[in-house]
């Protein structure tokens, strides 16, 4: 199974020329990918999409996946016309079951900041099902991002405690599908250095926690950076890794390898690319 999480920034590259072709071109030669996990995903925000629905043009630019877009905010203006933000899921693996969970937005005083969410993708790969968590958690209050990283924790703590498979589809208590089983991926707003990293990392909670997967992999290697190594102006302090995924415990004997793409400019932040042995 290999995954592709990338901040696309709306398709916007560090030229300044907003492309979601080159988006869908840069990822699909990087990583022939069962699952695309892209995050700012934009439709009808004009500074950003130009008044387009992406999550529509992605679907189009990668055929042969079932998209799955959630935004973490919707509006609707005076005209009734929606305004949507969010992250956007694509796999060619069958999907089970799709949960868009909000995530807290607790009070920050005047410290900017908007609604997040985990877009939770449960899919079929070769060695079970797999929920596939699609997050980008807040940028500008650390306050704000602790809270969701708990309650990311909270849901996996919740779905790995409790499997169940879906006994049917006639009605609702038996159509839920719960895996156990999870790679939680995405913009996570923090350095590796940061104590909330370890939050996710060194979690001891009932059921499987979440370990980074780059760790797990290259135990004596540094994090490649993924953000900032070509928008000097966006991010004037220079590059970081502050782009993850996270695999729970029962499957970190499954990961092949992890990748980053250093070489794109397409985005201000890196793909990454996970490889799972089936």
């Amino acid at each position: 199974m290999r995954l592709l999480t990338w901040n696309i920034q709306c398709g916007k590259g560090c030229d300044g020329v907003t492309d979601l072709a080159r988006i869908a071109a840069v990822a699909r030669d990087f990583a022939d990918a069962d699952v695309y996990c892209f995050q700012e995903v934009s439709d009808n925000f004009a500074k950003l999409d130009s008044g387009v629905d992406q999550s529509a043009q992605l679907a189009a630019l990668l055929p042969g996946y079932q998209g799955v877009f959630r935004p973490a905010i919707e509006a609707i203006d005076g005209e009734g016309r929606p305004h949507r933000f969010g992250n956007m899921t694509l796999s060619r693996l069958p999907v089970l079951q799709i949960t868009n969970h909000l995530l807290p937005w607790p009070g920050a005083g005047a410290t900017r900041s908007m609604r997040r969410h985990a877009l939770d993708v449960t899919v079929r790969a070769a060695f079970g099902a797999v929920r596939v968590v699609n997050t980008h958690l807040e940028y500008h209050s650390v306050m704000q991002r602790e809270a969701q990283i708990m309650r990311l924790l909270d849901l996996q703590e919740e779905a790995s405690s409790s499997p169940r498979a879906a006994r049917g589809h006639a009605e609702p208590y038996d159509s839920q599908t719960i895996a156990a089983s999870s790679v939680l991926c995405g913009d996570f707003n923090l350095d590796v250095s940061d104590p909330q990293h370890a939050l996710i990392h060194q979690a001891k909670r009932r059921g499987l926690n979440y370990r980074d997967a780059w760790s797990v992999c290259y135990p004596e290697r540094t994090h490649a950076l993924t953000c900032g190594l070509y928008d000097h102006a966006q991010w004037a302090d220079g590059p970081d890794c502050r782009d993850f995924i996270f695999v729970s415990e029962d499957i970190t004997s499954r990961v092949r390898r992890v990748e980053v793409n250093g070489a794109t400019d397409a985005s201000d932040h890196q793909p990454i690319l996970i490889e799972l042995a089936d």
